[in-house]
């Protein structure tokens, strides 16, 4: 008896460790929000059911020739197995590690009251000890599956505490009624979140909602824990993966004004189509309330060709199109930065604007916000000082040092156009230019078209190509190849670590690497 239980205890650490990996992917894919996290358990069947423990029943063997021995060898099993999940979970590449939120502390109880259930039963009803350890290994094996039950036996107390802090969070925004500004976008949203928030910063004291909190759960959050009575403006990212999210976001938060950035495929295989991303993201220029009003891209055919079902007012902001409330020319790049001028519809004076960001992409986002700026009162002066105050964003083709090499980091998120635009301001830079990246994802059928696409993008661009797994990024390695590309320059990692000593071996005077893109664990290979 004493053995059993030493080994109930190795066990449940074990199974406690594996839960950790199982709620990261969980929380990953948004809590199975559409059946995100099964979908991946499904897709991804060697990383979570061909795992070491599917061993189980050769150890479970010895039961039969001796009890102690075969309870001593399970202890130390799961001892071993422990300690190889500890040390994976340490080197894990992650986008972002696991939040311990209360939702996650919830999921656990429930999580173990489960484990504890199914002991408790096979105990009561088995018997024989080496029965009961084939059940508690079955269900440990399948501890992927053990914990999106438990997700869906947690849904109910769920629904109540996200409808207590939901009400919370509308009766405080009642309650202080300041204006919302909506962003959203396929991409773009937390750039153009964050070079607004700047901008007004001059005149203003907007809250943006932090990081990327762009879900209705992020948003309730940002305004219960973080929104100040010393707010005077409210800039609320607004993310989505399927019609009917946007608009859910905007009938808690009613926003005023809204900026879309552009519509793209990003999440196309949660959407659907291209023509549902459209409606989907247009949902917040449909929401506005009287008195509002968005700010479009002019340059975006998906947002010109819409036909917007309500009267708010629109304002188009551009640089290919003139035809609009504002434009931008003479727009100049370097690693340094970018400096344009801009132009007012009905104002024939020429404003030139200084910024640290990089690439081409950014001044779009500046343009919304110079437009946002202006309609709300601001002088020129204000604005151009708001631009040139706009700081770096984190992991968005931040410039920053690896010991003697320039790292370009847009590793938060990759996208068709902004891959493209990062690969164009890697070819601004002098001397040695290296591109490490894993490729995009969630576009759905058009993922192998769009990563060949970026991989002739960069055999322009780029001396070398490190390439983050061999299957996901096997289509960008035939653009590059079909573009007459050195074979000897391009290199196929598994791990995205390996890269950075590989670097140090490629560089040479001014080396610049850009980083394009950093798929979180659940797409490593």
């Amino acid at each position: 008896m004493a053995l059993f239980i030493i080994s109930l205890i190795s066990y449940l650490l074990f199974s406690i460790s594996k839960t950790k990996k199982s709620f990261h992917m969980l929380q990953q894919n948004f809590y199975d929000e559409s059946g995100r996290y099964i979908s991946w358990v499904w897709k991804n069947k060697k990383k979570t059911f061909l795992n070491i423990d599917i061993i189980f029943p050769l150890v479970l063997i010895t039961y039969f020739f001796s009890k102690d021995i075969s309870a001593c060898l399970i202890i130390i099993f799961y001892f071993i197995l422990l300690l190889i999940y500890h040390n994976q979970i340490k080197h894990d590449q992650s986008k972002k590690p696991l939040v311990i939120t209360a939702r996650i502390k919830r999921l656990f109880l429930v999580t173990m009251l489960l484990y504890a259930f199914i002991i408790g039963i096979s105990y009561y009803f088995l018997k024989e000890y080496y029965l009961i350890y084939l059940v508690l290994g079955l269900i440990t094996y399948l501890n992927y599956i053990l914990v999106w039950v438990a997700n869906i036996c947690s849904k109910p107390i769920e629904k109540m505490v996200y409808l207590h802090y939901k009400h919370q969070a509308i009766k405080k925004l009642k309650a202080m009624n300041i204006p919302v500004i909506g962003i959203t976008g396929s991409y773009g949203k937390t750039s153009s979140k964050n070079i607004v928030s700047d901008i007004l910063n001059i005149k203003y004291n907007p809250f943006p909602t932090p990081k990327n909190f762009n879900t209705t759960y992020g948003l309730i959050n940002s305004i219960n824990n973080y929104l100040d009575k010393f707010n005077d403006i409210f800039i609320a990212e607004m993310g989505a993966f399927k019609r009917g999210e946007i608009k859910k976001t905007c009938d808690l938060m009613h926003p005023k004004y809204g900026i879309i950035t552009t519509i793209g495929e990003a999440h196309l295989e949660s959407f659907g189509s291209r023509e549902n991303i459209q409606k989907g993201k247009f949902e917040l220029v449909e929401s506005l309330i009287p008195g509002g009003f968005a700010i479009l891209n002019g340059d975006d055919p998906y947002q010109r060709s819409y036909q917007i079902k309500n009267n708010c007012d629109v304002y188009w902001i551009g640089i290919e199109n003139h035809d609009v409330d504002l434009y931008a020319d003479n727009i100049k790049l370097s690693h340094t930065g970018t400096s344009f001028d801009i132009h007012f519809k009905g104002d024939d004076n020429t404003y030139s604007f200084k910024t640290k960001l990089l690439g081409k992409h950014n001044v779009y986002n500046i343009l919304s916000g110079i437009l946002l700026g202006k309609k709300l009162g601001m002088s020129i002066d204000e604005l151009k000082r708001g631009v040139n105050s706009i700081k770096v964003i984190e992991h968005r083709l931040e410039l920053k040092k690896y010991g003697t090499i320039n790292i370009i980091d847009d590793a938060y998120n990759s996208n068709p156009v902004g891959s493209k635009m990062a690969v164009e301001v890697l070819g601004l830079m002098p001397g040695t230019k290296i591109i490490v990246t894993p490729g995009m994802i969630e576009l759905g059928e058009k993922q192998y078209e769009l990563n060949y696409k970026f991989g002739t993008y960069i055999a322009q661009e780029v001396d070398y190509a490190i390439l983050i797994g061999k299957n996901q990024t096997k289509p960008i390695y035939d653009g590059i190849i079909a573009s007459n590309f050195d074979k000897d320059k391009i290199y196929v990692l598994n791990d995205v670590k390996e890269a950075f000593p590989l670097m140090r071996k490629l560089e040479h005077k001014d080396t610049y690497v850009l980083l394009e893109n950093d798929l979180p664990d659940l797409f490593n290979e």
